[in-house]
């Protein structure tokens, strides 16, 4: 599996995971299991690779060369 989110990409996923895991305490308590939508982001942020991007062929982490 490589790596197909970059850094900048990364970060954002993980502070939008997080914010979105907060609201679990903040929606009602009908909704709030939607906030659980954020471990979505937040582990594509952590692993680097998103499945979502493979069908379209986006990459924006840097290409390494070997």
């Amino acid at each position: 599996m490589k790596h197909n989110v970059g850094g900048i990409d990364r970060s954002i996923r993980i502070i939008a995971g997080l914010v979105i895991l907060s609201l679990f305490f903040v929606l009602g308590e009908n909704t709030r299991w939607w906030a659980l939508v954020g471990f979505v982001p937040l582990l594509t942020g952590f692993i680097g690779w998103c499945p979502a991007y493979l069908p379209f062929g986006i990459r924006t982490c840097k290409m390494r060369r070997d």
